[in-house]
């Protein structure tokens, strides 16, 4: 169950020549492709292209319709390597998945790849996952485009340019033999705009064509002698015939003032929104991006094209690049220009902007203004306030005042009682060395928990404990994910444990789906999916790579039975790796198919039954180790009346989901019991109310009876 439905939007698919298509940049991708005559799409999903898998599995029926196979890959390398299709036969083919770790995953076969070139159309289109919003270390898709020679663009972000250059990718790569990389940041797969579509197009050549007809050159597989040429094909073949196909069909684009002026601005493709908005507020733009300052805008980042920017650059004092993310390479190719062609234009780069970190509208403005206040003051104002700048509202400075609010598991997660019985664990037995992982289940290394020492990769968290592989006093503890485990960490972590015989234990999260990556289904998952294998129990693939202790729990909130199995596998005298596979569905992707229906039951009048958790607060003595073995959002503070109370008391808010988490945690820790559970009935029925009347009657007159024995003091005057 992905975490958001493209049912409707994918129809606009179906439109063709003389129609206008509206809508979201990742939906914009996507007809481009059937638009090209791409006949198979495999991907991994993932921030920020998780949306494009969900588009194409929910438009499966479309691609049905043109010959189109779409495949949900294991994961970035088995996507990676279905662009084999494209090297013998003249099939286009692309793949998604997110950058720069997905390219990390898929380096192996996008190197073989590009090594021995390509016949037919092969695009790989990445999310370019950088800067504030992004969830993975900070690094950048060019240097591995130039590290393996493929070439790169970075497409202007709206829908016109970056259909375009999904054209342009597909026939690129045919002109040259070379795959071709599309990247597309954060905020480009979700702009929204329109363009004038065209009629999808069947692929030339359908692959079954292919496999009745077989074809192999000898040349393209990477195998010596053969793959001792790629290099020298590459740079006297591919390298010249790529940059004359984008030299002659004017790829890369300028913008503003012809003739000679003083400075001019080059950047990267997905960088022309942001300096058309700086130059905006500082007067020197307007709303249709007519420019006073000469642009130069490198849809295509590499390769470069040396006379395209000299041209630009000869007859300006100051060029400034625009170019997000460290290294530089594009400024130092550029500065190697200059000095070959012996021109003395001065080039600014990372001198007036940031040396890393995403160009934010704040960064752009300073940035740009810095540049061409040092090199063309006269184009600025005179003025205290930019020409286009509102007045800066005087809020209140809250750094002091608002703690930080790091990210955490949502209401409900069923992976946080794994922790709350780790930390039970951890207080009985000490501290372990926690090998942690990529998903969901890494916040576990912020408070309240603290579990967790490193993350080496997705479905790595077991593979990363095997140098404790020693006799000691204590195990070590690693974690991985479903998603993890089938994406990685089955061969990785699990078989390679069984084979070295490691002595660890494995904790697996299972709930049902990717969660990371927006609730995609995977082998393991328990809903039925109409194009896809599932229900595939992960404890039988643990099995049968020769793990012998394998333990299941199918409720994780059973934080009692969760804590002893943990603490059987941490002493036990058996040796080898210890497996637990702890299952529960993942609550936000429950609550998204739940909410709606229950709604709709309550509001057809139907009998419906919405548990809620509750405190006591005459029971509840406000030391608050709930919280702190629990960390659930929905469980606060709140202050009595009552003056002889001085501590607040524990309370449970309205985003109470009821798991049940907290009391499961406050019986396994022996806390206090003031935890309750109160079952609201909808659209109650004449039983209901008639055990709810008797229910009153007792309870009253228990109270009234408790009442009546209460020892009164009066009070009497003076």
């Amino acid at each position: 169950m992905a975490e958001r439905s493209f049912a409707k939007e994918v129809e606009q698919l179906r439109i063709g020549a003389g129609d206008e298509f509206r809508g979201e940049g990742i939906l914009a991708i996507t007809k481009a492709l059937l638009e090209c005559g791409v006949a198979y799409v495999a991907g991994y999903q993932g921030a920020p292209i998780s949306h494009l898998m969900d588009v194409l599995s929910d438009a499966q029926d479309i691609l049905g319709e043109l010959g189109v196979h779409f495949e949900s890959s294991a994961s970035e390398a088995a996507a990676a390597a279905t662009l084999a299709a494209s090297v013998h036969y003249p099939i286009r083919g692309a793949v998604t998945f997110k950058s720069t770790v997905g390219t990390n995953v898929a380096s192996d076969a996008l190197a073989n790849l590009a090594s021995g070139g390509v016949k037919g159309g092969a695009l790989i289109v990445v999310g370019e996952d950088y800067g504030e919003g992004a969830s993975i270390m900070q690094e950048r898709s060019h240097a591995f485009a130039m590290k393996s020679q493929i070439w790169l663009l970075d497409p202007r972000p709206n829908l016109e340019t970056i259909t375009q250059s999904v054209r342009d990718g597909f026939e690129l790569s045919e002109v040259s033999n070379t795959p071709v990389m599309l990247e597309v940041r954060i905020r480009a797969c979700h702009v929204h705009g329109r363009f004038q579509a065209r009629d999808n197009q069947r692929p030339k050549m359908a692959l079954a064509e292919a496999l009745e007809n077989p074809q192999r050159d000898v040349n393209r597989i990477v195998l010596p002698p053969a793959s001792y040429l790629h290099e020298k094909e590459k740079i006297e073949h591919r390298w010249p015939a790529a940059v004359k196909f984008i030299r002659e069909r004017g790829l890369n684009e300028r913008f503003g003032p012809d003739g000679a002026h003083k400075i001019g601005i080059v950047m990267q493709g997905g960088m022309y929104n942001g300096v058309m908005r700086a130059l905006q507020r500082l007067g020197l733009a307007d709303i249709r991006s007519r420019t006073d300052v000469p642009l130069y805008v490198l849809n295509v980042t590499y390769p470069l094209i040396d006379d395209e920017f000299l041209e630009f650059a000869r007859d300006k004092d100051s060029v400034l690049v625009v170019e997000e993310g460290q290294p530089n390479h594009i400024e130092q190719a550029f500065g190697a220009m200059l000095h070959k062609a012996d021109i003395r234009t001065k080039l600014f780069g990372k001198d007036p902007f940031p040396i890393a970190g995403e160009y934010t509208g704040a960064v752009m403005l300073d940035g740009i203004r810095t540049f061409i206040r040092d090199n063309a003051p006269g184009l600025l104002s005179d003025r205290d306030r930019l020409p286009n700048e509102p007045e800066k509202p005087q809020l209140p400075d809250l750094s002091k005042a608002v703690p930080p609010r790091p990210p955490g598991f949502c209401t409900g997660c069923p992976e946080r009682p794994i922790f709350a019985a780790m930390k039970l664990v951890e207080n009985e037995l000490g501290p372990h060395h926690v090998a942690a992982d990529i998903g969901c289940h890494l916040f576990s290394i912020l408070p309240p928990f603290g579990i967790g020492a490193s993350t080496m990769g997705y479905g790595l968290g077991p593979a990363s404990a095997s140098a404790f592989n020693v006799p000691a006093e204590k195990r070590v503890i690693s974690i991985m994910g479903d998603g993890g485990f089938w994406h990685n960490g089955l061969n990785s972590g699990i078989t390679n444990a069984v084979f070295n015989k490691h002595d660890g234990v494995t904790i697996i999260v299972d709930n049902y789906y990717s969660a990371a990556t927006g609730g995609q289904d995977i082998p393991s998952s328990r809903a039925k999916n109409r194009s896809r294998s599932t229900s595939h129990p992960i404890t039988d693939a643990v099995k049968g790579v020769g793990t012998k202790w394998v333990r299941h729990i199918d409720r994780t909130y059973d934080v009692t039975k969760m804590r002893d199995t943990l603490k059987e596998a941490l002493t036990t005298k058996e040796k080898g790796p210890k497996v637990i596979v702890a299952s529960s569905e993942c609550m936000l992707n429950r609550q998204r198919r739940e909410r709606p229906l229950l709604a709709k039951a309550i509001a057809d009048g139907v009998r419906s039954i919405k548990p809620r958790f509750g405190v006591d607060e005459d029971v509840c003595t406000g030391d608050h180790a709930c919280m702190r073995l629990s960390g659930c959002p929905s469980l606060s503070v709140k202050v009595l009346d009552d003056p002889l109370r001085d501590d607040p008391v524990a309370a449970i808010d309205e985003t109470c989901v009821g798991c049940g988490n907290c009391g499961e945690v406050a019986d396994a820790a022996a806390l206090c019991p003031s935890f309750y559970r109160a079952d609201v009935i909808h659209n109650p029925n004449n039983w209901d109310r008639f055990v709810t009347r008797l229910r009153m009657r007792v309870t009253g007159w228990l109270q009234d009876r408790r009442e009546a024995r209460r020892l009164n003091f009066e009070a009497t005057g003076a």
